[in-house]
């Protein structure tokens, strides 16, 4: 059984919005200060997308029946799968709303593409803490890549290994099998 098409397209708008967030920030090594500004500005701007995004997948899954595993799928693998699932669920929200509060520790709020600017949360003007923020939004980041690492591995693993049909549940195309 495949998942719904609504939870497919967010699940792979926010996977490909992550990993171009990820790309923008590590594009800004080396860049020029001007360049770096640019892509830290898409990069905010992307990652409170990806906030929105992220609520709205929680909602639909609140509110759509999502298919169950495969019967083949060991019981260890499925409490991996769940505790991975949540843990990118908390970072999907906590990456963001960190990187916020520590954007808005400098006083700067977030322009989203040009279109409307969200506004810096009122927290104490505090340049150390956005610092020690932004530290651990990157160390964070940094566990979210092992996570889609361990994610993708998973996929790989049912669909080479065991062949049972599980990569198709989030694909819009090939066969689930239960």
């Amino acid at each position: 059984m495949r998942y719904s098409t609504g939870a497919i397209i967010l699940h792979w708008a926010i996977a490909i919005a992550v990993i171009t967030n990820w790309r923008l920030a590590e594009a800004t090594e080396g860049a020029s200060r001007e360049v770096a500004m640019s892509l830290m500005g898409t990069h905010k701007a992307l990652g409170i997308t990806i906030l929105f995004l992220t609520i709205l997948r929680i909602a639909w899954r609140l509110t759509h029946t999502h298919p169950p595993m495969s019967a083949s799928v060991k019981g260890w693998e499925v409490v991996v799968a769940k505790a991975v699932h949540a843990l990118f669920y908390i970072l999907l929200i906590a990456l963001p709303l960190i990187g916020w509060v520590a954007n808005s520790a400098f006083g700067r709020d977030i322009d989203m593409f040009g279109l409307f600017t969200i506004p810096a949360l009122p927290v104490a003007g505090d340049p150390d803490m956005g610092g020690s923020l932004y530290d651990l939004h990157k160390l964070l980041g940094t566990t979210m890549l092992v996570l889609i690492a361990l994610h993708i591995l998973g996929a790989l693993k049912h669909h080479i290994l065991d062949r049972n049909g599980e990569l198709y549940r989030m694909l819009p195309f090939g066969t689930p099998r239960g």
